[in-house]
């Protein structure tokens, strides 16, 4: 399929399926673009989108990008995700090694420069790894943050030049939640801790009360998105 063809579908698509389910979505998304990938950050979005796949299409790939820098409940999580589900995760690794960044930029690049070191181990090993596919699945919700805030169903990603699905777009914390707490479903522990986004370690504090809910990551920073969906 060429790019306008593509252009001309997704048009059609998001009117159609933003009243669709997530569920839905999902299948509509699987049927035509046999040829995708779920990104997880193994956050409770994601974490519900892995169950909701595995329902639709538990032989689509699932992929996460391993920064080295991840809290150990993440990794944990990651874990216990593989052992209910079945299946591994296709871990995406940055080329630098911790060591080879600080060698080549100086030690704790995350403190000094918070971007170019999203950029080292997160956008370019996604970019990598989305080249392989046509079109990708993400957690993303309008009420997580005003960048979010026009995410549609499906849209044209002319970063990464693929097709992207947001399933959950018009999910509230909510639902998000109740899904959760409805179908036991494996979550990470940090958000029981007053982490209700989680990045790196580094780059992530629990938020206090009365904060934006993405007010733990990169504090200190003006910076409130990684760089992957921009």
């Amino acid at each position: 399929m060429n790019l306008l063809d593509k252009e001309k579908l997704i048009r059609q698509a998001s009117e159609e399926l933003e009243g669709e389910s997530a569920e839905s979505v999902l299948q509509w998304a699987v049927e035509r673009f046999p040829n995708i990938t779920l990104a997880c950050s193994f956050g409770a979005e994601d974490v519900v989108l892995v169950d909701l796949l595995n329902q639709v299409s538990p032989r689509t790939d699932i992929f996460y990008l391993d920064t080295d820098l991840h809290f150990k409940e993440t990794y944990e999580t990651r874990d216990r995700l593989e052992e209910r589900y079945g299946k591994p995760f296709l871990r995406v690794e940055p080329r630098l090694s911790l060591q080879q960044q600080a060698d080549a930029y100086g030690d704790r690049l995350w403190a000094s420069n918070p971007n170019q070191c999203c950029a080292i181990r997160k956008v370019d090993p996604l970019a990598e790894v989305l080249s392989k596919y046509d079109a990708w699945i993400t957690g993303i919700r309008r009420e997580q943050a005003p960048t979010r805030a026009n995410a549609k169903k499906i849209e044209y990603d002319v970063k990464f030049g693929l097709v992207k699905f947001n399933p959950l777009a018009d999910w509230t914390s909510d639902d998000i939640w109740s899904y959760i707490r409805t179908n036991n479903i494996i979550y990470n522990p940090l958000h029981d801790a007053g982490y209700p986004s989680i990045g790196c370690e580094k780059c992530t504090r629990p938020v206090r009360e009365g904060e934006d809910p993405r007010a733990g990551r990169w504090s200190g920073f003006e910076k409130t998105e990684c760089g992957l969906h921009k």
